[in-house]
Formats: structure tokens, C-alpha cells, sequence
């Protein structure tokens, strides 16, 4: 069944959804495929310890059915995926689509008041998020294939990222909040899957942990927002609720609750403060998992929620507030950490932390559309980081095996010029890394610097709330962005410039990524570079960042939005009034467009010549004590062990006392005491029976002695 969000097929019956059960679907059964092979493959596996030899993957003409077929399966899985959403995609272009297409499966839950139906919607911030997973899925996919293929769990790893994709559609598909939690608790499943997929090693198995319980934290959040909603409202579905909210008051303390709560859901599982620490542990899992958790899938979700839920944020000026406030604290203390971290993922990991405060900065100021536009840039262009670095280690971890080395092969100080034999991923992590400095015409300096411009437009609109506060948050998220361009120019110099630190007899086995990788990277340079060209402002496009336009740049998405966005920006305007947008200080949006790449470009200029300049020495040669705030960066300001002595040790003293005195001692101890008053009755008991009938008939004479005695008494 199909219906507008009306209850009729009004607009949108002029668009027909192709098999988008499907698009859920195809990843499932590739979970379901290669879970499968995984299994055959545990049994191989168990057999050959029994015979008292090891399982071998063996050649690559040789290799079993087990680790082949998931080459195919969970690639092909993706791909099909991909190409229904872009049907489903160009049909949606072709009609204008005022409401939602929501289509009905059955009746998951019926019980009293409370319905939930299993229902796809399908819309344009829908279409939108589902194109990101399942195309930038996919080359993430197909890069797996050459990154994981000497992996002895191929098939499991396989199984889990396809599970990991069905998850996150299922949250970016569902027609309510109740589905959309269905997808949010089973993405944080499978990032505890991956992150410790190398279970064996204790670090990463506390890693994958961490993330899970991390998570859980925020997902309570989410529970009591959604309680509150039911609460008030009768229902959990999008479009009751979204038809419904004006019956709520503006800045009201009901729909600021909500907000909050959502929020808090939010926080955990896209990693702002102070629920981030669980993503840069995150690093402990394969690279390409990585590059999905970051780039297309899990941390998205708190932006993915927020946005669509604009209109409960419109209504809560102070949860907004909140909202960006905390988000771009969040990209300012990630880039302070990222300046000082030698290990490539983490500096990516708080790269990720920082990116996703601006997109919450985004919506916080109401500029729901450039949050998304952030959030689509942000996937092509850290997607791209992220397998360029598995790239990277993919090559050093093969050239410290051939030597029989040992040494770290992600710290950056063991590396260095790495662009001669790594030629590809050298050029293709410039660009990513030029997209998100902010420079231009790469993707990350149009979502980026749209962001920054909202926010300090919105300290400059008439009747806008709280003016000097979004006039502190314009101001740290400038800082921000120049942090990010030296940190990540910092990465690329240490990584691929200057004198290689790998070793002498390690040099000689580096080499470039094979095609199955450098291609994936190819492509999503390209999105890096055009991908922001679908949302730039007219000032802008048609101005000198379209080159008086001859470049093909519109402000597509942000149209393409609107249906989603305008009924948030409706109660703005009748609550706030019509206001107009002006950045600070004065100046138009090309002026401060054009001094902000001017700024990041003389920074990333400036890092070159500096970090090249820099004696850096290899790990193992590297006897240089960190003092100051140097150390304090690199220590990730102590967070960690401030929750572990804070929260995590007290909670464990507790934990013990509670086992060893209450469990032990008191429980246990009233249990035992009942099992040995039974055991010491039932052996006072067992004493007269002893099998003589004398010995009987003495104690009947006795025991009918005592009973005439007591009656006379």
C-alpha cells in the first residue's frame, strides 16, 4: 500500500516507488549468505584443529568456496542496493514531491492504544541518506575485497558489514520513530561486531565494548524522548506527529524535553561531547569498517535524527541553542586533540568527532539543509581518507611482515615518503584532504563554509535568539576550521612527504594499493572535488566560485529539501518573524566565502613549510618526552581516565562489594544455610532409621509415652 502523508495519493502518487523493500532486503540476505559461509567455514575450521593441523586459505586459484563467494555476495549485495535507490532516485526527480510515500508491509506491533507498522517512508531527505549508505557502501565493499582477502574470518567480516548497511537503511527508511530505533539499536549491535572483529586481542575486544556500552548510554535518551511522544500524541509515526506539532508550544517545556532527549541520543551515537570517547576506540576495528562507521553509516544517525525531526528542534529555541552550542565545542576540542595524534586513524577519528559538531552546529541554527549537505560531503571525502589510509597500512603492515618487523604500522612517524611508491593514494588523500580544509571548488569547503556563514548570520538576523551566544559559536567554529586544515596537512606531510622512516629493507616491499582499492579511492575523489556542487548559493554560484557561471554549480539540494525542511522553517518565521541573514561585521556571503578559503589555504601553505622543515624521527628512534600542553593534547586531554577513575573504577569497587557481600556473603549465605539446616535435619532424621523393627517399636512406645504424658499435664 502507498499513501501520501495525507492518507491519500494526493502529489506524491505521481511517484511510484520501485521494490524499495528491496533495497533493505538485498543487504540482509547478504548477511544471511555469507553468514552462512561463515558457519561452513567455522566447521572447516574445527575440523582441521581436530586433525591437529590448521586451516589454509591456500593460493588464489586454490582458495575455498568459503572465502570466494563473499567477494561476490557482499559486494553484489550493495551494488544491487545502490542501483534501486538510483531508480527509485531518478523517479523522484521527475515529480514534484510535496509529502512523504510511505509504504506498508504489515502490522509489526498492535497492542492496546500502540501501533506500529512495519512501513518504508520514502522522501527527499530519505532518498538522499539512502543513496550515501548504499553508494559510498558499496565502493567500501568493494575496497574490503582487497584489504580483508588473507583474512581468516572473510566470510564473517562480510557478514557483518552487510548487516551493519541493512541496519542503518533500516533507520533512515522507517516511517517512525519506533523503526528508527529498530535501525539505531542495530547499528550499535553491529559496530560492537566490527570494531571487535579481531575479538581475540583484548584491546580491541574492550573497544568494541566500549562503543556498545557507550552507546546505550544515549539510547535512553531516544527511549524517553519516544515515550513522551506516544505520551502526547498517540503515536510514534513521522507524519502524526509532524501534522501534529502545532499543537505544541513554542519553547514550551514539553517539546524542549523531547529535543533534549533526543539529543542525548544523538550525542551518543554521533560522538560529541561527552559521549565521544568511544570513537576514536572505534579505530580498533579493519580500516574499511572505519571508513563506514564514520563516513556513511553510524554516526551519521544523531545528524540523520535531528534533521528529520527540525520541525520538535524549530519549536525548542533553547534545545537548539543546546544543539549547536555543543556541537561546535565538540568540533573545536576533537581538532585540538587531532593536532598532537601520530597514530593516522585517530587522527582521522577525531577529524570524524569534529566534522560531525559542525553538522550539528548546522542544525542548530536552523540550517537543517547544510547539516545534511555536510553530511553528504563529509561521507565522500572521509570515506576517502579513511581507505586511503588503509591503503597506507595495508602496505607498511606488508613490508614490516616481509622483514619480520614489528614496528607500529599506523604511527605516522614510522613512515614519510610514501607518495613515490604510493603514487594513487597520495594524490586521491590530497584531495580529500583539500575538500576538508575548506578550499576551493572541493566538496567540503561549500558544506563547510555554508555552516560557519549560517552561524554567523544567525548572530546577525534580527529577532534570532541568543545573538551574542551564535556570535561565540561563529567565532570558535572559524578556529575550528583552521585547526582542521593544519592537523590534516600535518597528516598528509608526515605520512607521504619528506624522508621515508620505514627502514631501509622495508622500503623495498612498499607499493601501491591493487585496483580493487585505488579504484574506490578514484571515485570518491571525484565526489570529493564535485560533490559540492549541488548546493552552493546563488551568490556564490554565480559569482566567482562558478566563475561567472561557467561552472556547472546550482543550489539544488537546498530546494530539493525544502518539502522536508520548510515546515521547521514556517514556525521560525511566525514565532521569530521574517528575518534576513547577514554575516557579522558586514560583507556578503561571497566576501566571507572568499576570506575563508584564503584562510585555510595560507594554513595548509604555511603546515607544508613548517612540518617539512621538522626533524621527525622514527618510533623507535624517537626519545623525545612530551611536557606542557603538548602532552596534555597527546593524552587526549585525560578524559579517559578521568571516566575511568570517575565513573568506571567506582562502579567496579561497587560492583565487587556487591558480589562478595551482598551476592556471596548475604545471598548465598542465607541459601547455603537453608541447604545445610536441610542436610544436618535430613541426617538427625536418618539416624532412627535404622532398618530394626526393635529400635522402631522402642521409639513408637516412647513417643506414645510422651504424648499421654503431655496430655495429662
Amino acid at each position: 500500500m502507498v499513501q501520501g502523508s495525507s492518507g491519500a495519493a494526493t502529489e506524491a502518487g505521481h511517484f511510484e516507488p520501485f521494490l524499495p523493500g528491496l533495497i533493505v532486503l538485498m543487504p540482509l540476505l547478504g548477511f544471511i549468505a555469507n553468514g552462512y559461509l561463515s558457519l561452513r567455514h567455522a566447521r572447516v575450521s574445527a575440523d582441521a584443529v581436530r586433525r591437529g593441523s590448521e586451516f589454509d586459505l591456500g593460493d588464489a586459484s586454490s582458495r575455498p568456496s568459503t572465502h570466494t563467494l563473499p567477494t561476490w555476495i557482499g559486494p553484489g549485495v550493495m551494488a544491487g542496493a545502490f542501483l534501486i535507490t538510483l531508480v527509485n532516485f531518478s523517479r523522484m526527480l521527475g515529480v514534484h514531491l510535496e509529502e512523504a510515500v510511505v509504504v506498508h508491509y504489515w502490522t509489526w506491533i498492535a497492542t492496546g492504544t500502540f501501533s506500529v507498522e512495519a512501513a518504508l517512508q520514502l522522501d527527499q531527505l530519505s532518498i538522499i541518506m539512502m543513496m550515501v549508505i548504499t553508494g559510498v557502501g558499496t565502493l567500501i565493499h568493494v575496497f574490503s575485497v582487497g584489504y580483508m582477502k588473507d583474512d581468516p574470518g572473510y566470510p564473517r567480516y562480510f557478514a557483518y558489514l552487510n548487516l551493519f548497511v541493512f541496519f542503518m537503511l533500516v533507520l533512515v527508511m522507517g516511517s517512525s520513530y519506533a523503526l528508527m530505533f529498530v535501525g539505531w539499536e542495530g547499528v550499535g549491535l553491529c559496530s560492537y561486531l566490527l570494531i571487535g572483529y579481531w575479538f581475540s586481542d583484548r584491546e580491541k575486544a574492550d573497544a568494541g565494548k566500549k562503543a556498545f556500552i557507550v552507546n546505550r548510554i544515549g539510547d535512553v535518551g531516544f527511549l524517553v524522548a519516544m515515550f513522551l511522544l506516544f505520551k502526547n500524541f498517540g503515536s510514534v509515526d513521522f507524519i502524526s506527529i509532524f501534522q501534529g506539532a502545532d499543537a505544541l508550544t513554542y519553547g514550551g517545556e514539553l517539546v524542549t524535553a523531547i529535543t533534549l532527549f533526543f539529543f542525548i541520543g544523538a550525542i551518543g551515537k554521533s560522538a560529541q561531547i561527552p559521549l565521544y570517547v568511544w570513537l576514536p576506540d572505534a579505530m580498533a576495528g579493519p580500516t574499511p569498517v572505519s571508513a563506514l562507521i564514520h563516513a556513511a553509516t553510524m554516526v551519521t544517525a544523531g545528524v540523520y535524527l535531528v534533521a528529520r525531526s527540525s520541525v520538535l528542534f524549530a519549536l525548542a529555541p533553547f534545545s537548539s541553542a543546546i544543539v549547536a552550542g555543543l556541537g561546535v565545542l565538540t568540533a573545536l576540542f576533537a581538532a585540538t586533540i587531532a593536532l598532537k595524534q601520530n597514530d593516522i586513524k585517530k587522527v582521522l577519528a577525531y577529524s570524524t568527532v569534529s566534522q560531525l559538531g559542525y553538522m550539528f552546529l548546522g542544525v542548530g541554527v536552523g540550517a537543517y539543509a547544510a547539516g545534511v549537505f555536510h553530511l553528504m560531503t563529509h561521507a565522500f571525502f572521509k570515506a576517502l581518507l579513511f581507505l586511503g589510509s588503509g591503503a597506507v597500512i595495508h602496505s607498511m603492515h606488508e613490508a614490516y611482515h616481509a622483514t619480520h618487523s614489528h614496528e607500529d604500522a599506523q604511527d605516522m612517524r614510522n613512515m614519510g615518503g610514501l607518495h613515490r611508491p604510493m603514487r594513487t593514494t597520495c594524490i586521491t588523500m590530497w584531495v580529500a584532504t583539500l575538500a576538508i580544509a575548506g578550499i576551493w571548488p572541493f566538496a567540503g569547503f561549500f558544506s563547510k563554509d555554508e555552516i560557519i556563514w549560517y552561524a554567523g548570520a544567525w548572530a546577525g538576523a534580527e529577532g534570532a535568539p541568543y545573538p551574542e551566544l551564535y556570535t561565540v559559536y561563529w567565532i570558535l567554529a572559524l578556529v575550528a576550521a583552521l585547526l582542521t586544515a593544519f592537523y590534516m596537512t600535518r597528516m598528509m606531510v608526515m605520512t607521504f612527504h619528506g624522508k621515508n622512516r620505514t627502514g631501509e629493507k622495508e622500503q623495498e616491499h612498499l607499493h601501491e594499493a591493487p585496483p580493487v582499492m585505488w579504484v574506490p579511492l578514484t571515485v570518491l575523489a571525484l565526489l570529493s572535488i564535485f560533490g559540492g556542487w549541488i548546493n552552493v548559493p546563488e551568490a556564490l554560484s554565480a559569482g566567482w566560485a562558478g566563475l561567472g557561471g561557467l561552472l556547472p554549480m546550482s543550489e539544488w539540494l537546498h530546494h530539493w529539501l525544502e518539502p522536508i525542511t520548510a515546515q521547521a522553517h514556517h514556525v521560525q518565521e511566525v514565532n521569530l518573524g521574517k528575518y534576513s541573514y547577514y554575516a557579522p561585521f558586514g560583507g556578503g556571503e561571497a566576501l566571507w566565502a572568499a576570506i575563508s578559503t584564503i584562510l585555510a589555504g595560507s594554513v595548509v601553505f604555511l603546515t607544508l613549510q613548517v612540518v617539512s622543515r621538522q626533524k621527525i624521527s622514527a618510533v623507535k628512534d624517537d626519545v623525545t618526552e612530551l611536557s606542557g600542553f603538548t602532552k596534555v593534547l597527546f593524552n587526549k586531554y585525560y578524559v579517559d581516565e578521568f571516566y575511568d577513575r570517575v565513573i568506571v573504577q567506582p562502579i567496579l569497587r561497587m560492583s565487587r562489594f556487591c558480589w562478595k557481600v551482598i551476592d556471596a556473603g548475604i545471598i548465598d549465605g542465607a541459601v547455603n544455610a537453608v541447604g545445610w539446616g536441610s542436610k544436618g535435619a535430613g541426617w538427625l532424621v536418618s539416624m532412627f532409621q535404622t532398618g530394626s523393627i526393635n529400635t522402631y517399636a522402642f521409639i513408637l512406645t516412647v513417643g506414645v509415652l510422651f504424648v499421654l504424658g503431655a496430655s495429662l499435664f
